[in-house]
């Protein structure tokens, strides 16, 4: 609910700024091609969180605009457009900010109302009672969603880190990225990457996993993956034998030329190391139910890994401790269409 509420107002936001560009650039169509998508990145979550804290799902229930988010983010979309050309409208006519800001507010409460009638209203406070392993009845009164989240999850959000793993010549290592126009909460933290080589890449998403601590990652799903056994692998299937050539572009190539790019995030829950500890497959927990995979689950081979991950969540103790100053450093911004935005819109 405050992710789409969050991510419309910063969409308007981003019209607001950018009045003056022409309707037929590359900006505002970039812009209006998904402004409300279901993806995200860390850094948008941490702001979701830091501001609105978290609930039971018990205390807010699944719908079935939550579970199938199709139709109701084609009705944001269309209103979000609309208003955008309502806004420029208003602009090219005159209109002052003061009033076109007013106007933007009275656009949040339409989608207030809206996600109202998709999602249900979030509740401001509830009581949390439960029942622990033993049966043993416990209750802890009325709580806020954020008196909740310190008090039953007290996770440390600032003690992670967004590392990518891209070899394009316009990123170059050790360095932090941004990208323009991608966030949600317009007042919170901009989406930071700190783009790193390979063996940090994987050494730090290792040491989590030996660390009993599941890795949040991006990556681009669709690339040979056999769907009935959950296999992600080069050479699950044989191009070669069919067509009598292979196809030779590397990682970078890939991305340049809009071949691959980040289109899922799933989560991986453990890695099997050689005698000298370096990875031979991962194990992957999907969303996709449990008919897909082993049960809902991936095999993901360590040349896979090296080909089309992306990004992973570490704790920032599993980096380079040389390598944390950087993220102190302010970011190259990259345009709104770079790759390494694109997990945003996934579904």
């Amino acid at each position: 609910f405050w992710d789409k509420i969050e991510k419309a107002n910063y969409f308007l936001e981003t019209i607001l700024s950018t009045l003056d560009e022409p309707a037929d650039g590359r900006l505002i169509m970039f812009l209006m091609r998904d402004p409300v998508q279901d993806g995200g990145q860390w850094d948008m979550f941490v702001n979701l969180v830091e501001k609105y804290g978290v609930l039971p799902k018990s205390v807010m229930p699944e719908t079935e605009s939550s579970s199938n988010t199709g139709l109701m983010t084609k009705m944001i979309t269309t209103l979000l457009r609309e208003q955008a050309a309502e806004l420029r409208r208003m602009h090219a006519n005159g209109a002052p900010d003061d009033t076109l800001r007013a106007r933007k507010q009275e656009m949040v409460g339409q989608f207030y109302r809206m996600l109202c009638v998709h999602l249900g209203e979030p509740p401001r406070s509830f009581e949390w009672q439960w029942r622990d392993k033993d049966k043993q009845f416990h209750r802890d009164g009325e709580l806020t969603p954020q008196e909740f989240f310190t008090r039953y999850v007290g996770f440390d959000l600032n003690s992670m880190v967004c590392l990518i793993h891209c070899p394009t010549a316009d990123k170059p290592f050790n360095q932090l990225y941004t990208v323009q126009h991608l966030g949600n909460v317009v007042e919170g933290q901009i989406v930071r990457y700190l783009n790193v080589e390979m063996p940090v890449f994987k050494q730090a998403a290792v040491e989590m996993l030996k660390n009993d601590q599941p890795v949040w990652f991006g990556c681009d799903v669709g690339q040979y993956l056999e769907r009935e056994t959950g296999i992600l692998d080069r050479e699950v299937y044989d191009y070669e034998s069919i067509y009598g050539f292979t196809f030779r572009a590397d990682k970078a190539e890939r991305v340049d030329y809009g071949h691959s790019m980040m289109t899922h995030a799933m989560v991986l829950t453990g890695v099997d190391l050689d005698d000298a500890g370096a990875p031979r497959k991962w194990r992957v927990e999907n969303s996709w139910g449990d008919g897909f995979g082993e049960k809902g689950y991936l095999v993901m081979n360590d040349g896979w890994f090296d080909e089309y991950m992306y990004e992973v969540i570490v704790e920032k103790r599993f980096v380079p401790a040389e390598l944390l100053p950087l993220l102190e450093t302010d970011p190259v911004v990259l345009p709104p269409w770079d790759p390494m935005g694109a997990l945003a819109a996934a579904e």
